[in-house]
């Protein structure tokens, strides 16, 4: 059975999408996981792109324990440069060089005649290779380039020395048969290629970024590369459980598998949700909240006498698990550490006592706390990070016939505690946000987003504030979780102003 190498390019290309920035110690989380998932290569940035890049790119290196570590780099010396300077500690440094070879690109973005693309191709792809073992070379629009031309760049990068030829549909034009043909005749018409690993990275324009990746795989592909939830640029990648899953469901089509542990599948995506705040849409492939979900009488009248009868994959196999145990306020650490492993999360004892307190204050005001609720409660003290300000109190005044007054104190870093009084005719939102902007000098960011969602349901449900500022170009995020929607709404402004200050302070450091 062949070995399909999973490249994850959700650090990378999954950031890029609008909504789904990450700062620097989130992306160490979300690498962590991906490790623990088995993927073959992490890209974990474009690391010339900015400080931060370079900074995140550099920590993933240094964290990674399995899987290779990449770095995107342009056809130039100073990309190349800066992206070994990065991923050179990894355990297995990568370096990932593209250059586009379709007409239109050549023409208008990289103003190069197709001689100079070829020599530009030997001459950069040989100085990557000069520093780094691992070479993954990308043609960029390459289903929209002329064949012939493709095929002789792929044979001048082979023969510089690249171990890995990506092959992308770029802006998502091919279709699955199209693609695959595509595969074959790049297959068929360059020499050596058996010998280097043949990547395929496909986007979602027309919504088969899946089709195209599997389609590839049947005509001789052994990379794909693919994001968690199908993020991306535009209408985003290839998702990566939906490979994962086709490939180990269908075995006697693709005769292929990967090295995915599929249990941890769920745990990554939910994840990745936590950090960035984008949910996925209920009936998405794999990991929606429907997926194993059944309303129809005759479809559940199935699943109970037989579940193959509408179940061709269980939920077990990508780690979701049904709720056999109900916790409530009698409910002691050890049964609460027990449910947690059985979700498929580690937590120390230090986090663990963290989560247990918390969990005792949720349980007094619930009659019992849900799955959904602990892992909120756990995702709110994986992504924590360090605190320049932190919530002592808040008082406000509300009413249909007064002005809102909100009087916020924060404790800063140094233990100082620092209070603002304001006022808003907008509510009581706004009025504590312009209190803690006030104290903490915020001139140089701006509110662009602000999302609340039930964690479940009931008057009594958890409520999930997910934030976003912006500074200096950046996006940065704050989430919080509690059963009072203002508080939650409070603290997660608070945890996006220092997740701002603390990607500030990481890349001052270098």
């Amino acid at each position: 059975m062949k070995k399909i190498k999973i490249f994850d390019t959700t650090l990378r290309d999954g950031e890029q999408s609008p909504g789904c920035s990450m700062n620097i110690s989130e992306k160490l989380k979300m690498a962590a996981q991906l490790d623990a998932l088995g993927v073959d290569v992490i890209e974990a940035g474009f690391a010339i792109a900015s400080p931060g890049d370079f900074a995140a790119v550099k920590g993933i290196a240094a964290v990674v324990k399995h899987a290779a570590v990449a770095s995107l780099a342009r056809s130039l010396k100073k990309d190349i440069d800066t992206a070994w300077e990065a991923v050179r500690e990894a355990v297995h440094p990568r370096l990932h060089v593209f250059l586009a070879t379709s007409d239109i690109h050549m023409e208008y973005k990289l103003k190069m005649s197709r001689e100079e693309v070829k020599r530009t191709c030997r001459e950069m792809v040989s100085y990557a290779c000069s520093l780094c073992d691992d070479v993954e070379f990308s043609a960029e629009d390459a289903s929209r380039s002329d064949l012939a031309f493709l095929c002789e760049v792929v044979q001048i990068a082979i023969e510089a020395g690249a171990t890995t030829i990506n092959l992308p549909d770029t802006v998502g034009y091919s279709v699955p048969t199209e693609y695959g043909k595509f595969i074959a005749d790049v297959m068929a018409n360059v020499k050596d290629i058996d010998k280097v690993t043949v990547s395929v990275h496909c986007h979602n324009d027309l919504g088969m970024a899946t089709a195209n990746s599997l389609m590839a795989v049947m005509n001789g592909a052994t990379q794909i590369e693919c994001t968690v939830n199908g993020i991306g640029e535009r209408a985003g990648n290839t998702a990566l459980e939906e490979v994962v899953m086709a490939l180990k469901t269908r075995k006697d089509i693709f005769d292929a598998d990967t090295d995915i542990d599929t249990t941890q599948i769920f745990k990554t995506s939910k994840l990745l949700t936590a950090i960035t705040g984008v949910k996925v849409q209920p009936n998405k492939a794999i990991v929606g909240e429907n997926a194993f979900a059944h309303e129809s009488g005759i479809h559940q009248h199935g699943v109970l006498a037989k579940r193959e009868t509408y179940e061709i994959m269980t939920p077990e196999s990508i780690g979701l698990k049904e709720n056999k145990m109900v916790l409530g306020k009698h409910s002691g650490k050890h049964a609460l550490e027990d449910k947690l492993h059985q979700m498929g999360f580690t937590v120390g004892k230090e986090e663990l006592q963290e989560i247990f307190e918390e969990f005792k204050v949720l349980a007094d005001r619930q009659k019992s706390v849900s799955d959904l609720d602990l892992e909120a409660l756990v995702h709110k003290k994986i992504i924590k990070i360090h605190e320049s300000f932190k919530l002592d109190r808040f008082v406000i005044n509300v009413g249909n016939t007064i002005t809102t007054t909100s009087a916020v104190r924060l404790i800063n870093e140094n233990g100082d505690a620092v209070e603002a009084v304001t006022s808003s005719k907008f509510g009581p939102i706004d009025a504590s946000y312009s209190a803690i902007k006030q104290l903490v000098g915020g001139e140089d960011f701006e509110l662009v987003d602000f999302l609340i969602d039930a964690v479940t349901g009931g008057t009594d449900a958890q409520g999930k504030v997910t934030v976003k500022i912006r500074s200096a170009g950046k996006i940065y995020n704050g989430h919080a979780v509690c059963t009072d929607i203002v508080e939650a709404a409070v603290r997660a402004y608070v945890a996006a102003i220092n997740n701002m200050i603390h990607d500030r302070n990481l890349v001052a450091e270098g």
